[in-house]
């Protein structure tokens, strides 16, 4: 389900999924596909880990390249699940074709 608060979502970005909801900053980001894919892409990581460890899971690895890249952007960036929801927004049929844990494959990738 997709909403729209300013309030919901943290200042420097545009969009916050938190299962099962996707919180837009802005309601012309409901228009956008490729914006859409990568929450949507977000929805199905959550989903494969049960949602919870997800969450941990996120947070433990954002902390991990914080420490690595020292800078908040980078270490955002660099997180598995970012990696493949921004390698993968825009192809709009990725999620039909996914495979199972994909973001495994961006856990040691570090190129942004």
């Amino acid at each position: 389900m997709i909403l729209v608060s300013k309030y919901l979502v943290p200042k420097g970005y545009l969009g916050l999924t938190f299962f099962p909801f996707v919180f837009l900053k802005k309601k012309t980001l409901k228009q956008d596909a490729v914006f859409i894919n990568h929450e949507r892409i977000h929805l199905k990581q959550q989903l494969e880990l049960l949602v919870i460890p997800f969450y941990f899971w996120y947070v433990l690895e954002f902390v991990f390249r914080l420490i690595q890249y020292k800078k908040w952007h980078l270490a955002y960036r660099n997180i598995s699940f970012e990696l493949e929801a921004y390698r993968q927004e825009k192809n709009l049929e990725y999620l039909k074709n996914r495979p199972f844990w994909a973001f495994l494959k961006y856990l040691r990738r570090h190129d942004f």
